[in-house]
């Protein structure tokens, strides 16, 4: 029986966008055992994933031992030192994982028995997910990019109960206002907001401000003080995807959210600024983003001396967005 290793550590969009990868590798071996290795938290993502045998979590008592299993083909989607490393140690004679041109840490080739050949990168990066898997030569699917991802009903049965509890009458629709991002680079002002939830407000909405940290927080109680708009209670991940698969419009930076909302087919708008849409951006026809067209950007930097590339994002070019998805499907 064939046996397959993952290798995605995090981070928890980046375990999102390699979904549709192991999409691929699953329909294509669907006798195979499929074991995945990743950071704690995004075993709470994979949890939701059918057909994944084993989760191994790095760090987590007995993880090297299930980790070393000879008779297997690890594949090195987050091709990084740390990520090869553990390929290598995993015992896998197999090791499939990017070209050096492809790497963010091109010293990872070193460690992989099999190759991708160098390509441009022009498009999406699960569409550079799926080029690995590929070189298994799995059997040919369908079009597009299959999001295996099962949101509990009793997650959206505790979001439901949480959003009445905020005021939300249950015909009005949920739009979610994600105000934070791993990367300071990648969050929108709080001005800009508060700019901009009155210019989206209509009777048939129901905005809320969704955060995942405690400086996030603190961002959305500053902003929910001055627009009214509520701040979501603290949600587990599962119920985050509950919240994202309710809602009828996400607005949000390059972030989890973002990529979780892309994934479970909710539209989105979204704010870029050191970073490239055409990468890790919406791809369906009715999701819209916001950029400005600067000569510095995409920097792909986390620290940015300058955050003019979204600083200059309006309010305004949101808000428009914001109706002309609304009104796509009205």
């Amino acid at each position: 029986m064939d046996s397959f290793l993952i290798l995605r550590l995090s981070s928890l969009g980046d375990i999102i966008h390699a979904l549709p990868a192991y999409a691929v590798l699953r329909r294509g071996f669907p006798e195979a055992r499929v074991s995945w290795v990743v950071e704690k938290a995004g075993r709470e993502i994979l949890n939701l994933v059918p057909g994944i045998d084993e989760i191994i979590v790095r760090g987590e008592k007995g993880w090297l031992r299930k980790l070393r299993r000879r008779n297997r083909t690890a594949i090195d989607v987050q091709g990084l030192l740390k990520s090869a490393t553990l390929a290598r140690l995993s015992g896998a004679r197999r090791r499939i994982g990017f070209s050096g041109k492809n790497l963010k840490e091109p010293a990872a080739a070193l460690f992989y028995t099999e190759r991708l050949e160098e390509f441009e990168e022009t498009g999406h990066v699960i569409g550079k997910n799926i080029r690995l898997v590929e070189l298994l030569r799995p059997r040919p699917g369908t079009a597009g990019f299959e999001f295996p991802l099962v949101v509990p009903e009793d997650a959206l049965n505790r979001v439901a109960t949480a959003l009445e509890a905020l005021g939300r009458e249950p015909a009005q629709k949920i739009v979610l206002c994600n105000v934070g991002a791993a990367w300071e680079s990648k969050r929108w002002p709080a001005e800009r907001w508060i700019e901009l939830l009155p210019a989206i407000g209509r009777a048939d909405l129901f905005p809320v401000l969704l955060w995942g940290n405690d400086v996030e927080r603190e961002t959305a109680l500053k902003i929910a003080a001055r627009t009214g708009v509520p701040a979501a209670p603290f949600f587990t991940i599962p119920e985050v995807l509950a919240l994202i698969a309710a809602s009828r419009l996400l607005i949000s930076g390059d972030t989890f959210a973002l990529q979780a909302a892309c994934a479970l087919d909710v539209p989105v708008i979204g704010l870029f600024g050191p970073t490239d849409p055409k990468r890790n951006g919406p791809f369906r026809d009715r999701d819209r983003t916001a950029q400005l067209q600067m000569d510095c950007r995409p920097c792909w930097k986390r620290d940015c001396p300058t955050t003019a590339c979204m600083d200059a994002i309006t309010a305004a070019d949101v808000a428009k967005l914001v109706r002309e998805v609304l009104d796509r499907d009205a």
